[in-house]
């Protein structure tokens, strides 16, 4: 790449890889899947402009990361923010702690989407570790050298981090605080300073080749698992070199259902559980739209069977059970589980059966969800979406 301004159809020209990804997608000659990809591209550049343009590491600030606008890969119970840091510096994180489930920190360098490859994570602050004050509020320091007489909560950053990825994950929607935040260099200049031709020019060059990158990587990595795996069959994974908690499991597979079929979702649950999930995912590793359509369920929100067993169906259509997985309109996708710091990681079964059979494949005890029932769960969903910190 060069090392002065350019052209503006220079810079215009990087996304064009971008476009030619649909070769990579599992129907590439499917007008509705290079319309989704092109979609997902304008997404990333829009991502793209707060990693690169809104904040440095003079002057930090928590830009919004994945969240149900930038939808590439995000869990749908956590909001993330992101801050690029300099290992070399003194910063304090503080805010109050809220009531959310979880609210952790992971420190990491050459941040996936960003670098390629990426490396990912160095180092993790859970919340169990925040100094809480019976206020609420909380104060942590982290550098490579903790200042003079500094008795408070002090973290030791890795020489190589250069940034910090917030997550902010809520189990009831709507009826947990989120947290205040807010992020200082110790050791900057007072005002922000104007940025360069040169910088300009080369961050202008890694935003705009931020699409095809960060959507390589995931086309790329369902792609393998596919092969290796196929498909409507879960397997377990560990990404925690992938930005990644730390003691979280990801269970994967990739569905396949036609319109007038479902897959059962049936697993075991773990007697220690403090956080698990499922979401479905479209084919191009976005989380399928999760304020409007019942896309994803938590701990807190799915009914557990008679025989301590979680089962969901995973259908295009409402089956009318509490553990309905909207597929979206996607005939196929991902599915993703996550099991956080449980006491086992069971690997779930898929059952593909006729939506008109299905209450012959469920526990007589299952109860039917009218669609008066739904509307009211989906509202409450939407307005739980709605209240929570999105970005």
């Amino acid at each position: 790449m060069g090392s002065t301004l350019q052209s503006w159809d220079h810079y215009v020209d990087l996304l064009r890889p971008a476009g030619r990804l649909v070769e990579r997608a599992w129907k590439p000659d499917d007008e509705h899947y290079r319309a989704d990809l092109y979609r997902q591209a304008v997404m990333n550049v829009a991502w793209a402009y707060f990693l690169y343009f809104q904040s440095n590491s003079e002057h930090p600030e928590f830009m919004p990361l994945w969240n149900s606008v930038f939808l590439l890969q995000p869990n749908p119970d956590d909001v993330y923010y992101y801050a690029p840091l300099d290992a070399r510096r003194t910063y304090r994180i503080a805010g109050t702690r809220g009531s959310v489930h979880m609210l952790n920190f992971l420190f990491g360098h050459d941040m996936i989407g960003m670098a390629d490859p990426p490396a990912g994570a160095t180092g993790y602050v859970d919340d169990k570790e925040l100094q809480v004050q019976p206020d609420g509020t909380f104060e942590l320091l982290f550098g490579t050298t903790r200042p003079e007489g500094y008795t408070g909560h002090w973290y030791q950053l890795d020489p190589r981090v250069d940034h910090v990825i917030v997550r902010m994950r809520s189990y009831d929607w709507g009826n947990e605080v989120d947290p205040r935040l807010w992020i200082e260099s110790l050791d900057a200049p007072l005002q922000k300073r104007r940025m360069g031709i040169e910088e300009i020019h080369q961050r202008l060059e890694r935003a705009l080749t931020l699409p095809e990158r960060f959507t390589r990587l995931w086309l790329d990595m369902q792609n393998d698992f596919k092969a290796e795996v196929g498909v409507n069959k879960f397997r377990l994974e560990d990404y925690n070199n992938l930005a990644g908690v730390p003691n979280q499991l990801y269970g994967w597979a990739m569905f396949e259902v036609a319109e007038d079929e479902a897959l059962i979702l049936e697993t075991d649950l773990p007697e220690v559980r403090p956080y698990w999930n499922i979401q479905i995912n479209d084919p191009y590793f976005n989380a399928v739209e999760y304020v409007y359509r019942q896309a994803s369920t938590n701990g807190h929100y799915a009914r557990i069977d008679a025989d301590g067993k979680y089962r969901g169906v995973v259908s295009h259509v409402d089956p009318g059970v509490h553990n309905w997985l909207d597929t979206g309109g996607f005939a196929e996708g991902t599915i993703y589980l996550r099991w956080l710091q449980c006491s086992s990681a069971p690997v779930p079964a898929l059952k593909r059966v006729k939506l008109a059979d299905l209450r012959n494949h469920l526990p007589a005890e299952t109860p039917v969800v009218s669609a008066e029932e739904r509307r009211q769960l989906l509202r409450a969903r939407r307005i739980g979406a709605q209240i929570r910190r999105r970005w």
